[in-house]
């Protein structure tokens, strides 16, 4: 049974962990003027966002989705230099929960993740203020500061460099100091961005001192990060659905080792319980995105796709292929009942109640979220909620 599919995002990234949104607000305005009926708040790590992401949606009649986002490491495929789903890193793999419990049942599930990826922070600022006194730069950062100033939750590397930017234009007065400043920062290297294009010198600032090999630099603890087996299992305990999150081809077209064959990517998710995959459409070309989903789709597969907003710049939160090309009237479908299926699983726990194989206390049997009952009884849910 086909339906309209109403307009859905299921994945953008909020400022409880970082976001291009000044505030959640902001994410439901987009919303409202572009009318996304169903939104998805997907942070890294955390699910302090959910009370304030719940009451925006109700006020906004927007159907909200309580998802997650966070990095497992699988150590065999690193040592085989097996690309998943980090394109410079080998073995680095994210994972997506959907529908998780509201509220939150996480408790703690994650902390030892969340207290690695913190000490990095703490110790990457420690190398970044001694590599600014060394070059003569009168400017210091505390991990405090830049919390309590420019995240909700959790610190990140674009808060770092999006406190450096701030700094230099708050303490600098005229663009040729700011322009000198930046060029000590980079050892001697002239900024090669605008200046004023805050998500361009961001990530500048990002590439020429936080990354590999610069001064910054400080390299996680691969012992913090879970196995994906692991990751997922965190995700079913919190009442979720574990979801793998597609890169597929990049700007040159090249797609990593692990993703490269589709059939062999089919069978490694299902061997390990994961029936439902994201995709971030603008970084992907419609004529290779479309048959990949078509194949999942086909398999079974929950699909969604969202925009992230986990970078410098805004962007309009409908979803759209490289070159700002729209969906396919196929891709808005099979997107809006993944959705369904999604919400239709946060509807059933919400009201304690089974259907069919599926059970509520096995949240990794997922291929029959794909069934049209779920569906359209996560269709009825939405379209109750949003008018």
């Amino acid at each position: 049974m086909k339906f309209a599919p109403l307009n859905v995002n299921a994945h953008i990234h909020t400022p409880y962990s970082f976001s291009s949104f000044s505030g959640m607000e902001q994410a439901f305005e987009m919303a409202v003027n572009e009318n996304i009926r169903v939104l998805g708040i997907n942070d890294f790590y955390v699910t302090d966002g959910y009370d304030e992401f719940a009451a925006l949606a109700r006020r906004n009649k927007v159907f909200p989705l309580f998802n997650i986002e966070a990095i497992a490491l699988s150590k065999e495929l690193q040592e085989r230099g097996v690309r998943v789903n980090d394109p410079a890193n080998p073995g680095r793999t994210y994972i997506c929960g959907k529908g998780l419990n509201y509220p939150s049942t996480l408790r703690g599930m994650l902390d030892d993740v969340k207290t690695e990826s913190q000490r990095q922070i703490v110790e990457m600022l420690e190398k970044l203020n001694a590599w600014l006194k060394e070059t003569g730069i009168d400017l210091t950062f505390s991990y405090e500061e830049i919390r309590s100033r420019f995240a909700r939750q959790l610190v990140r590397e674009r808060h770092i460099a999006q406190a450096l930017r701030t700094a230099v234009f708050e303490h600098y007065p005229d663009d040729g100091q700011r322009k000198n400043i930046l060029q000590k920062m980079y050892g001697g290297t002239p900024a090669s961005v605008d200046i004023h294009h805050a998500a361009a010198l961001e990530n500048e600032l990002r590439n020429n001192l936080l990354k590999a090999g610069k001064k910054a630099f400080v390299p996680e603890d691969e012992k913090a990060f879970p196995t994906i087996e692991q990751l997922c299992g965190i995700i079913i305990r919190a009442g979720g659905i574990p979801c793998y999150p597609v890169l597929l081809d990049d700007a040159a077209g090249k797609i990593t080792e692990f993703e490269a064959d589709r059939e062999q990517l089919c069978q490694n998710l299902m061997n390990l319980n994961i029936h439902c995959i994201e995709l971030i459409p603008q970084r992907n070309r419609l004529e290779i995105m479309e048959p990949f989903v078509r194949y999942f789709h086909e398999k079974g597969f929950t699909v969604t796709f969202g925009t992230e907003h986990n970078a410098p710049g805004l962007i309009p939160l409908t979803p759209h292929c490289s070159g700002n090309i729209p969906l396919t009237d196929f891709l808005q479908q099979v997107n809006y009942e993944g959705a369904c299926a999604i919400a239709a699983h946060q509807y059933l726990k919400a009201e304690r109640m089974e259907n069919g194989e599926w059970k509520m206390e096995n949240n990794s049997q997922f291929s029959t979220l794909n069934s049209q009952l779920l569906i359209q009884l996560g269709d009825a849910a939405i379209r109750k909620e949003v008018g």
